[in-house]
This record gives C-alpha cells, structure tokens and sequence, in this order.
C-alpha cells in the first residue's frame, strides 16, 4: 500500500480515480472547506473516512507536513515504456527520461513541470532512483495521478528502444552540450534525457543522445537544480510546439545527415 498526503494530492488521487483506497484519514483538529470536500468526494465513491489523532497521521506519512489529511492506497501503477508512446497526444510525442533521480521532491517537480507542459510521459529506472513516494506525490501536488510513469529496468537500452522502435529523437541536457537549448527545433518525436542531482547523465546514456543541449549561465555557478533546469527546457518544448500550431518560426531543425549515434 501508498500512503498519500496533503491537500492537493490526496483531492487529485479521488479526482483521477487511478487507485483504490483503504481508507482516508484526517486529523481530528483540521476541518474546513477544502478539508470538507474531500470528505464529501470520498463519501460520493464510498470510501471510508477515518478521523483520527494528528501524531497518528504523523506516524503513518513520516511526516507532519500532511495538512491534516492522509489516503491509504494501492500501490502507483507504472506502465511500458511502450504504453507510454501510445499515450502521444499531439503531432510529436514528448516524454521526459530521468537518468537516476534520487531526490523525491526534485522528481515530484519534474512530473508537476511536466504535466503543465504537456508532456506525454515520463521514463524513470528501476534501481538507484526514487519512484513516485508520498513525497514525491505531495511535491507534484498530485499530478503524478495524471502523467503516464513509465518503470524500466535500464536507461540506455530504452533510450536505443525509443530511437529505434519509435523513431524518437533523444536530446539530453548536460552542461557539456554544444548548443543552448533553445538553439534547436524540439518540433520532432523526442526524448528530453535529464541526470541525477550532482553527477548528470551517465557516460552511456549521455552517448546513447543524438544531441546535447545546454543552459547558459550568467553567474558563478556552474548549474541549476535539476528540476528548475528541466521546467526550462519543457516550457521551450512547448513554446516552440505552441508557435508551430500558430504558424509562427522556430530555430533550425537539428541536421539528420550525421545520423544517430
């Protein structure tokens, strides 16, 4: 079972209907409008509802950070990285490749950035990198319920799978990239590829990208927080995709005549 907390993502785990629910607990001290409607939400699809002591909802997140209210839950179900791709929603398919993330709250602000953004689906491994926990839940406020999540077994081999099977183009951000990321044409099927906090992308998967791409940085710092790096490059993703639909520019196209490699 999944513990889900706070506000936010326990209202979008009703809303979505994608688990089942044990039960939902709120605090004995905590009733207001919003804490309400989850009550009212949770009776509309016979759910039970426990009011119950706040350290008791403090023991059972393993954290005090819950707002007042709590859901017991199955398990979040992850899907093919096949399944994903059928999921494209628009002309290009769009998904986010997270080589090894280890923090919960970077990955909760990568799904919450990728969501917004339009993304189709978002690949993570199976080891050595953090799933979709109650934190990483609560700092999605809840939009893991609603991007495809797609759980592999190696990042490299389905990096070559999406390239190969899927006619994906793999672009990875790293501050090695030989162009800024907002010199090329994301108007293709692509795969925005994304390291772990503090190493990047591994050797392999960062040779396994057809392009490399990087944020310019005007300060003393060489990098930013994977998440906030991420959002960026997203937002261009769908800037551009916004301007193709109206019309409008965008920058040259990566040249196809080098092939992948």
């Amino acid at each position: 079972m999944d513990v889900i907390y706070g506000i936010h993502p326990v209202t979008e785990a009703l809303k979505s209907r994608g688990r089942s629910f044990q039960y939902v607990a709120i605090a004995k001290d905590r009733m207001d409008p919003r804490i309400q409607r989850i009550v009212d939400d949770c009776r509309e699809s016979n759910i039970t509802v426990r009011f119950l002591p706040r350290d008791f909802l403090d023991r059972t997140a393993n954290t005090n950070m819950h707002q007042g209210v709590i859901a017991v839950t199955s398990k979040k179900e992850y899907l093919d990285l096949d399944d994903v791709i059928e999921k494209t929603r628009g002309e290009y398919a769009f998904v986010v490749v997270l080589d090894g993330i280890e923090d919960p709250h970077n990955l909760g602000a990568l799904i919450r950035s990728a969501d917004g953004a339009g993304v189709d689906g978002v690949i993570i491994p199976e080891r050595r990198a953090v799933g979709v926990t109650g934190t990483a839940m609560k700092a999605s406020a809840g939009a893991a319920e609603y991007v495809p999540i797609a759980r592999v077994t190696n990042i490299a081999r389905s990096i070559e799978d999406l390239k190969q099977k899927h006619n994906v183009w793999t672009v990875g951000l790293d501050e090695r990239g030989t162009q800024n990321y907002d010199e090329i044409d994301y108007n293709m099927n692509l795969a925005l590829v994304l390291g772990a906090e503090g190493k990047g992308l591994h050797d392999l998967v960062r040779k396994k990208c057809d392009l490399l791409v990087k944020i310019p940085m005007a300060g003393e710092v060489a990098s930013l927080n994977v998440s906030v790096a991420g959002g960026i490059v997203m937002y261009e993703v769908a800037r551009q995709r916004r301007k193709r639909e109206a019309g409008a520019e965008t920058p040259a196209a990566p040249s196809k005549k080098k092939g992948r490699r």
